[in-house]
């Protein structure tokens, strides 16, 4: 089982670079993007923002009620986290549109972790 200060840590972490990467987004990218790969970029930096919150969260949870299945809840957030989001970054960043591919394997990661903290909080 995953000790809960590591996806709290990885919570911290992720949510300062969301806030990093909204401001960049906002900031530095506003004029250099088309509006269409703005947005792909926003939505990934507010996805790893919910998801830094998510993470937070199960760190909170496992020191409450530790438990495999909300571990890997933990572990599907931080994975999936950086498959959506990093896809979309790169996707708007490169106008690679093949990343766009990609982003989908990431988004049932976050889903999948989704269904193990409710798997994980019903079975406590």
């Amino acid at each position: 089982m995953t000790r809960p200060p590591v996806l709290g840590v990885l919570g911290g972490l992720f949510g300062a670079l969301a806030v990093v990467a909204g401001a960049f987004g906002a900031h530095g990218l506003r004029g250099r993007l088309s509006p269409d790969l703005l947005a792909v970029f926003e939505t990934g930096a507010r996805y790893q923002m919910y998801h830094a919150l998510a993470l937070l969260g199960v760190a909170i949870l496992l020191e409450r009620r530790p438990s495999a299945p909300l571990s890997a809840a933990g572990w599907c957030f931080a994975g999936g986290t950086l498959v959506f989001s990093g896809s979309l970054y790169l996707l708007a960043l490169t106008g690679a549109l093949w990343w766009g591919a990609v982003t989908p394997l990431g988004g049932v990661a976050l889903i999948v972790g989704w269904g193990l903290v409710a798997y994980g909080l019903w079975r406590s």
